[in-house]
């Protein structure tokens, strides 16, 4: 794909300089993107401002057509404190060179439905090395792969991550549990699960978390039930993967 076969981009941003200044080839697989329902696809100028996106994106912001996110940054896009929080993952991606791989965050569709993903987010630059945009997938949470020969070691792993979220699970417990050692159960979780048990152990924790705070519970007593010990540390881990703060989170929901 062309820049000159985008007309609807904005010239505003640099949108059309950013893709001048590209590989020509380096957008031929958009149409791919646009025929992955479980797949987010972006690419964005200097200013986090959207250049390329894929269907999955556009419907899940509730809109329809790929030009109402163009020229548009996440703080445009997204409620406020999401937006925020988007905004400042790009800035870090921009200013800094890093790269975001196996993100863990759990995404708040326009339905209030929510779904976990894993976000990676790239740099781009130009002929010179100077960063002039990123680009980045946030890919659903697949099935788990039950045909693995593993599979049922690991699944009793997983099922106990499931019901002792709330206690200071030891990945030790967890490769003795499955006949592994601990090398194999972090292999073994990233080949069937797609998560490190860590990971797994924070989805589990949170989705328990999300459920409690649709109620009257205080944050504190969601924070020991959903075993941390120390509240600003929930709340800090809650903010890194959902976006929000607990209280945050519960007010939006009340908002429904």
């Amino acid at each position: 794909m062309q820049p000159e076969d985008l007309p609807h981009l904005p010239e505003q941003g640099g949108a059309q300089q950013l893709l001048r200044a590209l590989p020509p080839d380096l957008f031929f697989a958009e149409p791919l993107f646009d025929a992955l329902p479980d797949v987010v696809f972006f690419v964005k100028d200097a200013q986090a401002r959207y250049v390329l996106v894929n269907k999955t994106l556009v419907a899940r912001c509730g809109l329809r057509e790929k030009s109402a996110l163009l020229g548009r940054t996440p703080t445009d896009v997204f409620a406020s404190r999401f937006g925020a929080t988007y905004l400042a993952q790009d800035e870090s991606v921009l200013s800094t060179g890093s790269e975001i791989h196996d993100q863990l965050e759990l995404h708040l569709y326009p339905n209030r439905d929510p779904g976990w993903c894993l976000t990676h987010k790239i740099p781009l630059r130009d002929a010179g090395g100077r960063i002039i945009g990123l680009a980045g997938i946030s890919r659903d949470l697949a099935m788990p792969d039950k045909k693995h020969p593993v599979y049922q070691r690991i699944a009793a792993a997983a099922h106990f991550i499931q019901e002792h979220y709330d206690q200071n699970v030891q990945f030790t417990e967890l490769a003795a549990l499955a006949s592994l050692s601990v090398s194999q159960i972090e292999r073994y979780f990233k080949k069937i699960f797609y998560l490190s048990p860590r990971q797994m152990l924070v989805k589990a924790r949170l989705e328990a978390a999300t459920r409690m705070l649709a109620g009257d519970t205080s944050i504190t007593d969601v924070a020991i039930a959903c075993g941390y010990h120390d509240h600003s540390a929930f709340s800090r881990q809650f903010k890194a993967t959902v976006g929000v703060t607990p209280t945050e989170y519960r007010e939006m929901l009340r908002k429904v």
